[in-house]
């Protein structure tokens, strides 16, 4: 896991594979909460990544350790819970 104080508001988030997957809102605790313009069909409210997933942090971007399409399935609700729409 990169170091998340690193992860500042605004930065773009990409899987591994260069995939947009969001933007930072910002990091609480151990999770990256991104802004909900980014939920698709959930932009009612946030969701948020694990700390865990991040590979690195270069420039404005925040580099996920999972591809774009796999990336998107690992996000969670506000409680920690999985995703129960995936729609995008």
């Amino acid at each position: 896991m990169a170091d998340l104080s690193q992860v500042r508001q605004h930065m773009e988030i990409v899987g591994a594979d260069g995939v947009h997957i969001g933007t930072v809102d910002k990091v609480e605790g151990d999770r990256i909460k991104m802004t909900k313009a980014d939920n698709g069909s959930h932009g009612d409210h946030h969701h948020y990544l694990s700390g865990g997933l991040v590979a690195a942090v270069e420039g404005d971007r925040v580099r996920l350790s999972a591809a774009g399409s796999a990336a998107v399935l690992l996000e969670e609700e506000d409680g920690g819970e999985p995703l129960t729409d995936r729609t995008p």
